[in-house]
């Protein structure tokens, strides 16, 4: 089960009295105009900023827990791919941050790899990929580590359309594999 309510939430700027829910499993799209508070809002469920109002995962509140502590899966809109590591390393590195064994780390890293299907980039480094190969190595990045929720913050804005309408299929085919609650925040209809 993993499911997100979020009760009465507000920011100094840009939410007032945000009330939402999702449930166990869903895709929920959050469309707006740039500057609507959509990010601050995926912010908010992470736990990276400051908020007034309650967040709940899976029925607990989470106010004060840490951002790592959530179970949260989290592609930003700037990639953030460590530019010194290999694509393998990138998508290692939350389990390596969480102690995990470096055994476990390669076989996590090997099974992203193929269900991104990107074995093929293993050894590179994220300035020799184009933005579709980024885009997917953050994504395994983020999967690796088996989150419960997954927040997508525009994640194919800065691709062009062809490559952005190929990506946000498998994107859509790879959630519903997984069943991964998510939140998808765009401003392009």
């Amino acid at each position: 089960m993993s499911t997100i309510k979020v009760k009465n939430v507000s920011t100094v700027y840009s939410l007032k009295d945000i009330n939402l829910q999702v449930n166990d499993g869903e895709f929920l799209a959050v469309l707006g105009p740039s500057g609507a508070g959509k990010s601050t809002f995926l912010n908010v469920i992470a736990g990276l900023i400051s908020y007034q109002g309650e967040v709940f995962m899976d029925g607990q509140k989470v106010d004060d827990l840490s951002p790592s502590s959530r179970g949260i899966g989290y592609v930003f809109q700037e990639l953030l791919l460590f530019p010194h590591k290999t694509v393998s390393e990138n998508i290692g590195f939350g389990l390596k941050m969480k102690g995990v064994k470096k055994e476990k780390i390669a076989e996590r890293t090997a099974e992203m790899l193929n269900l991104l299907n990107i074995s093929h980039l293993k050894d590179r480094y994220p300035e020799t990929l184009s933005g579709g190969e980024k885009q997917r190595v953050a994504l395994a990045r983020t999967l690796a580590v088996r989150p419960k929720i997954l927040l997508l913050d525009e994640p194919l804005s800065s691709l062009d359309y062809n490559i952005a309408k190929y990506l946000r299929l498998e994107l859509k085919n790879l959630i519903h594999k997984l069943n991964l609650t998510t939140l998808y925040v765009t401003h392009n209809f």
